[in-house]
């Protein structure tokens, strides 16, 4: 017992002296202070997006945000085609969502992708027009005669993809004054008075509302896209990227989706 007494002071300098070890290491929080250095470290979820996406994803974007505190989302816009090229030359990203499978499969081959990409929406094909359809569009064999101005998506872009598989459907030879990189383009055509008419997606005629006029086709049925996303296989966020997509194919994603005219996968 005598000598248990006697070791007891060592016993209690020693734990005293490893208690102001870790507190000097940072390993012991000791105020409110230190505790937040304890916090999760902040991170920027980096999601390419077609361009038909601009105003759903920026929407789930910010739900996304108000549900993992801490997490930015950072938006990357553009044609499919382009933003392929740029994950293939190296542009970092965690997430990609395609307007097509075309293009999502060239992904895939470089191997980007995480996983199988699932389908979240589909989206099918209207002519857009300025107010008041000034040069008279009702049918796609319209956008034929002489002298219309059309614009359309180049080829390699879903929305270009799309124009030609109706066109050829309806047995109608485009002839575009225009081919632009992105859905958004040939809409800011159309808006700003340089096209009669452009070959967009019934989404984009929707969230432009009051700016230009939609007209439908039934030729549209023949190419309608289906819009798959995946995870990126580079990203240091794998969980979080992983998080993201099932977000965007949860019932959050379909409501958002679906309000602004998006289809079922």
């Amino acid at each position: 017992m005598k000598g248990t007494l006697n070791a007891w002071p060592k016993l209690v300098a020693v734990a005293a002296a490893l208690v102001l070890a870790l507190t000097a290491c940072g390993e012991v929080p000791t105020s409110s202070a230190a505790a937040s250095s304890f916090a999760p470290r902040g991170v920027t979820l980096r999601v390419f997006a077609a361009a038909s996406l601009k105003a759903t994803f920026t929407e789930l974007a910010q739900e996304f945000e108000n549900g993992h505190p801490g997490t930015t989302v950072s938006l990357n816009f553009g044609g499919s085609s382009d933003l392929v090229a740029q994950l293939q030359n190296g542009a970092p990203a965690d997430v990609f969502a395609s307007a097509d499978e075309a293009n999502m499969a060239k992904a895939t081959a470089a191997g980007l992708a995480s996983g199988t990409p699932r389908i979240f929406a589909s989206n099918v094909l209207e002519l857009a027009v300025p107010k008041g359809n000034p040069a008279g569009i009702h049918s796609l064999q319209d956008v034929a005669k002489p002298g219309v101005r059309l614009v359309v998506c180049a080829k390699q872009v879903p929305c270009g993809a799309a124009a030609q598989k109706a066109a050829a459907s309806a047995g109608v030879a485009l002839k575009p004054v225009s081919e632009e990189q992105s859905v958004a383009d040939v809409l800011a055509k159309v808006t700003s008075g340089d096209a009669d008419a452009g070959l967009v997606y019934v989404t984009d005629v929707k969230g432009a509302a009051g700016k230009v006029e939609g007209v439908g086709f039934p030729e549209s049925s023949a190419a309608v896209n289906r819009y798959p996303i995946a995870a990126l296989k580079q990203s240091k966020e794998a969980a979080l990227a992983q998080a993201f997509v099932d977000f965007v194919g949860g019932e959050s994603g379909r409501k958002v989706l679906g309000d602004a005219g998006f289809g079922a996968p």
